[in-house]
């Protein structure tokens, strides 16, 4: 895998839910197709020139030399650290971001730093002996695996990936979905309760629409789509006590 270094890791998010971060890898093996974000402005900005670099991730070398010198200026500091914004930190069949991302936890967790956690792989069950504050979290936009082979082509199979958070879950740790960015019908008709049903034993949900897509515009009622289903996720979640946030955009007139 190639390497690069970095001066700083750990930064204050402008994520809305978020407080700080870090990313320990440049691009991501998954090869979201919604656009993802994080490749536009790794590529606007100038650090990957393609979408065939983008996927071919990079590790940062020297992230646990950085951090020893960077925890103690952040403690006290940090509400919830995440991991990650910017890429996933357990990308599919890429053992050593794995073993990478599970060593950033434990020394952060050895601090007192609380983290949260999303990716679009499979969560090792391993965590569960980590902090019990931490957050784990998923992303799910859809239950149909052929559906996430054409937007997330690289990532786990939908019910492996619920699976694996259910199992942490179960085991009493603080666990989210990220349901976000959900796309509008002339994507994919689907029954967004049977998503919800499907991770109804999550402690928090996010809703997202799909953002920097054309074909969302296309679809003409789509702000009257995407306010029925904010309103859907937030009547599902106060039956049941579960958390929620609807991201900024979503609700519109």
């Amino acid at each position: 895998m190639n390497e690069l270094f970095r001066k700083s890791l750990i930064y204050k998010t402008g994520v809305e839910y978020g407080d700080y971060t870090l990313n320990h890898v440049l691009g991501c093996s998954h090869g979201c197709n919604y656009p993802c974000y994080a490749y536009q402005m790794a590529k606007r900005f100038g650090k990957v020139k393609s979408y065939d670099e983008w996927i071919k991730p990079k590790i940062v070398a020297n992230t646990l030399e950085v951090l020893e010198k960077e925890i103690p200026k952040f403690e006290g500091k940090i509400s919830v650290l995440n991991l990650c914004f910017s890429t996933d930190p357990f990308m599919m069949n890429q053992d050593k971001i794995i073993e990478l991302s599970m060593e950033i936890l434990k020394r952060l967790n050895a601090h007192d730093i609380v983290c949260s956690v999303l990716t679009k792989g499979l969560l090792p069950i391993e965590l569960e002996k980590l902090n019990k504050k931490n957050q784990y979290g998923i992303t799910v936009i859809t239950l149909d695996d052929d559906f996430r082979k054409k937007m997330e082509p690289g990532a786990s199979q939908i019910n492996e990936r619920i699976k694996s958070l259910r199992a942490l879950h179960e085991k009493g740790c603080k666990t989210w979905v990220s349901i976000e960015p959900y796309p509008t019908p002339n994507f994919i008709k689907q029954n967004l309760k049977e998503i919800l049903e499907g991770v109804n034993f999550t402690d928090k949900i996010i809703f997202g629409r799909m953002h920097y897509n054309k074909q969302v515009s296309m679809y003409k009622e789509y702000k009257q789509f995407y306010n029925q289903c904010a309103e859907e996720v937030i009547s599902f979640c106060n039956e049941r006590n579960i958390e929620y946030h609807i991201k900024k955009g979503t609700f519109t007139e």
